[in-house]
């Protein structure tokens, strides 16, 4: 009986999880997938924030949110899912906006599952000053396990495990191949020194990725004519009942939904998908209807498996 109840949850937790993903996607070239639309706040509904982008079936991951490689087998072949390129096996490019933990304590699961499930290279991730750091002492944390894994029983490959970290200081062009540039541009995320947005060029598609930000001119100016403008956001109403330490601490670190109308009224992307969502209480339509007050754009609220 406990067996057959265990089951029975199991499935109905893969029927949720399969409901709750929604596709708009209209490119066969390129599809923008939400892995995590959260934030700090353990939110069972939110993995952590991780996008991936993948062009021509080649993923590029953004982020690395707690949840993303699982999040990212849930739209593979593999596991019911349709998008060939988020076989875990493929990823092999990553970018990260900035060190905070929310964006990075699902690192290890990305160098990893992926090697244990075949990837058969190097890990080539771009990211800010701190990464080579991290990467190391990640690596060394899982010496005995990447050891065991090499000269056990288990047959693995000695390349997958391996980290190539790039660091990148400057604005500019971090990474380009024959599907994708990649341009990283500087964003104020409090007093954190070192914090990126990044605009993606695929072959039919512009996106720009906010990262974690407040109001920035630097967004608009490079999310100007995209196709998707991917950025974060907090519920302006529930903002304005804080107190006055939460109000500065979010006011410097992240952006409004009065904001993000103003930043999307200047730029006019094609679409804006709001992620790191801080609802704080609010539904999806009070969020819209902060932005839409100001900005008259398309505007999707982000859940965790959309493809756009």
């Amino acid at each position: 009986m406990k067996r057959k109840l265990i089951l029975s949850l199991m499935a109905l937790l893969t029927f949720s999880l399969a409901h709750a993903q929604r596709d708009f996607a209209v490119s066969e070239i390129t599809k923008l997938v939400l892995l995590g639309t959260g934030n700090p706040n353990p939110s069972p509904d939110q993995s952590g924030c991780a996008l991936a982008i993948v062009v021509n079936n080649t993923p590029y991951i953004v982020d690395f949110g707690p949840g993303l490689i699982r999040r990212a087998a849930a739209l593979s072949p593999k596991y019911g899912g349709s998008i060939e390129g988020l076989d875990v096996k493929n990823i092999k490019h990553a970018f990260l906006t900035h060190l905070h933990s929310d964006h990075t304590t699902g690192y290890a699961d990305l160098i990893l599952t992926p090697w244990v499930m075949g990837r058969d290279e190097p890990l080539e991730v771009y990211g800010p000053e701190g990464l080579h750091q991290m990467t190391k002492h990640i690596l060394n944390a899982y010496q005995a396990d990447i050891r065991y894994r090499l000269y056990g029983d288990e047959p693995a490959n000695d390349r997958g495990w391996r980290v190539n970290s790039h660091e990148f200081t400057e604005e500019g062009l971090i990474y380009k191949d024959e599907n994708i540039s990649v341009e990283a541009f500087p964003v104020p995320h409090g007093s954190w020194p070192n914090a990126w947005g990044f605009r993606f060029t695929t072959p039919d598609r512009v996106i720009v990725v906010s990262g974690d930000s407040r109001p920035s001119e630097k967004i608009t100016d490079y999310a100007t004519g995209a196709d998707i403008l991917v950025h974060e956001v907090y519920y302006k109403k529930a903002f304005d009942t804080k107190s006055e330490v939460w109000k500065n601490y979010h006011a410097q670190h992240h952006t409004s939904t009065v904001e993000l109308a103003g930043i999307a009224q200047r730029a006019q992307p094609v679409l804006v998908v709001l992620y790191h969502i801080l609802f704080w209480g609010a539904g999806e339509d009070e969020l819209l209807e902060e932005i839409h007050a100001t900005y008259k754009g398309k505007v999707v609220v982000g859940h965790d498996l959309d493809v756009f």
